[in-house]
């Protein structure tokens, strides 16, 4: 019996990986985020004897069917939207897994941030430009630790990845001012890889603007950084004067 916490990715039943939809396919007991993950993944669910939608359920309820299932040797496929490192609160179930004796595997998943690259065709590094990508969130019912103020995070102006914040993004552009100079490109891009998809591209100086009127207050995916503008950034790999171990200079 085990436990696998699987990322279904960010939406598109497609991007789930190959081993992530076999393992569904196999297990006894799915239980999924029913608020983040497309239902369209329990499809793949062909032999699963019970369905849990985790939204419903609390962590305590979460382990009693843990613990049932272990009882019954089910094999559980826990279902995460996006990739489970990323926000994806399995660090409790797995100590409630340790204290059981139920041994778990955790399979990766493509990231809503990813997805969003894909969808504008953007690399997130850029030679010359950028190199560091910052993955953060403003605070909410989770708050964020004083040690990661954001007004300090972007100091250094890296491409910036706001999850769950689209909700406080008045607020935001005002604080990513202080470090951004106002005509630093900014994407949204909400429900990423779902047919109802929707990409908004601006600056900091007139994002407000071109988001007025729309409804979009959570799902989205905020991305911040020069190297949107796909100005420069070339990288050495391919000039014909650059020699490595797999192309030598003759």
């Amino acid at each position: 019996m085990k436990v696998y916490f699987i990322g279904a990715g960010p939406g598109d039943p497609k991007l789930i990986t190959i081993k992530g939809k076999e393992v569904v396919e196999k297990a006894d007991i799915v239980i999924y985020a029913g608020s983040l993950v497309n239902e369209e993944i329990l499809k793949y669910a062909v032999n699963a004897k019970e369905i849990h939608n985790s939204a419903t359920l609390n962590l305590d309820e979460i382990g009693d069917i843990f613990r049932k299932a272990k009882e019954r040797n089910f094999d559980v496929a826990r279902i995460h939207s996006g990739d489970p490192s990323i926000y994806g609160a399995i660090n409790e179930q797995m100590r409630l897994l340790d204290d059981m004796g139920i041994p778990y595997e955790v399979i990766p998943g493509v990231s809503s941030f990813q997805a969003a690259a894909a969808a504008l065709c953007q690399e997130l590094t850029l030679p010359g430009v950028c190199q560091t990508i910052t993955i953060t969130r403003v605070g909410g019912n989770t708050p964020v630790p004083e040690k990661e103020d954001l007004k300090d995070i972007i100091k250094t102006r890296p491409t910036l990845i706001l999850f769950l914040s689209v909700s406080k993004l008045d607020e935001l552009v005002e604080t990513l001012k202080m470090s951004y100079p106002p005509s630093t490109p900014i994407a949204i891009v909400y429900r990423v890889s779902l047919p109802e998809e929707e990409i908004i591209l601006g600056t900091l100086r007139d994002i407000m603007e071109r988001i007025e009127g729309r409804d979009i207050k959570k799902t989205a995916l905020i991305i911040v950084g020069e190297v949107l503008s796909k100005k420069g950034g070339d990288s050495m790999l391919y000039d014909k004067d650059f020699s490595h171990s797999y192309r030598t200079k003759t």
